[in-house]
């Protein structure tokens, strides 16, 4: 089944311990659909700007990634410069450029509002709420959300999350949504208002998936190479949605399965920079990683203790 990935499409200045990099390519629906891209067919539907790089194209046209939902308006593509210090879970924000992004209206084709699989990216509520709206009858919808929306859109995203099948969201987020730092209990609260799976995502320490049945844990993968850490969440994401919409399978085991290949593909965006460890990542060693999650989390059972 194909994807749908509704996001932003970024130019990045970031600088971490291990270097600096000024305007590369980043977004959320940029990140989550190169990583979905690995899966099945993606289609990406954001705003960019007249100075946005036709360099940046050509490699989602590379990944075989159907941009003709891009809206290209005039003026500025939005931007975002930040840096991060040896504890590469905070991201600290120099500057936020909205540009474009305030014009962000989007009206789907046809085609594009019949796909299947529906990811909506970070991005204001009020957005991904039209998007849910137009879309004929998906199988699968899932969103993702950032604390500054929580602040400023409280009220839009808690109808996103009416109509959502996942949510996802950090540990922070999460407690800032659901006012309280127990984090099962706010997971349990989410699934209260309609949504159908919780996903909780934990940075360099995995991922929990919170549904009605109970609970599950990912662990992350122990990094030797970690150079910077943007984007890994919608990586994370695209690995999830994109594994979900080639399957078909949206049971709790194959969920499981999704959340692992969800953190292998995290873990090899934060490679290095930008999309650069994407750009050379092939099929086997996705393979590989995900078979070395399952070594590393195996455990038997203890049949008799005392």
């Amino acid at each position: 089944m194909s994807a749908l990935i509704v996001g932003t499409m970024a130019l990045d200045t970031l600088e971490t311990p291990f270097g600096a990099k000024a305007d590369v390519l980043g977004g959320s629906a940029v990140h989550s659909g190169v990583a979905a891209s690995f899966f099945t067919e993606v289609s990406i539907v954001a705003p960019i700007g007249e100075d946005f790089p036709q360099e940046h194209l050509d490699f989602l046209k590379s990944r075989k990634i159907d941009i003709d939902g891009l809206q290209k308006i005039k003026g500025e593509t939005f931007r975002w410069s930040g840096y991060y210090e040896f504890d590469m879970n905070q991201a600290h924000t120099r500057e936020t450029q909205l540009n474009v992004l305030t014009e962000f209206s989007p009206k789907l084709s046809p085609k594009l509002s019949s796909l299947p699989i529906v990811f909506l990216a970070n991005l204001d509520p009020e957005i991904q709420l039209s998007i849910i709206n137009q879309v004929k009858g998906p199988k699968l919808i899932a969103a993702d959300t950032m604390d500054f929306w929580i602040k400023s859109k409280k009220d839009a995203l808690y109808e996103v999350i009416k109509k959502v099948d996942f949510m996802l969201m950090n540990e922070s987020e999460v407690r800032m949504f659901m006012e309280t730092p127990n984090i099962p209990l706010a997971a349990r609260r989410l699934l209260k208002l309609g949504v159908k799976s919780v996903i909780i995502k934990q940075g360099e320490h995995g991922a929990l998936l919170f549904t009605e049945n109970g609970h599950f844990s990912a662990p992350s993968y122990p990094q030797d190479t970690f150079k910077d850490p943007t984007g890994a969440g919608d990586s994370f994401a695209g690995g999830f949605i994109g594994y979900l919409a080639k399957s078909g399978d949206f049971s709790e085991e194959n969920i499981r399965k999704a959340l692992i290949l969800g953190s292998t593909m995290a873990s090899f965006n934060i490679e290095d920079f930008s999309l650069d460890r994407m750009r050379s990542l092939k099929q086997h060693e996705i393979i590989d990683r995900y078979n070395e999650f399952r070594e590393f989390s195996k455990f038997e059972a203890i049949d008799n203790l005392w």
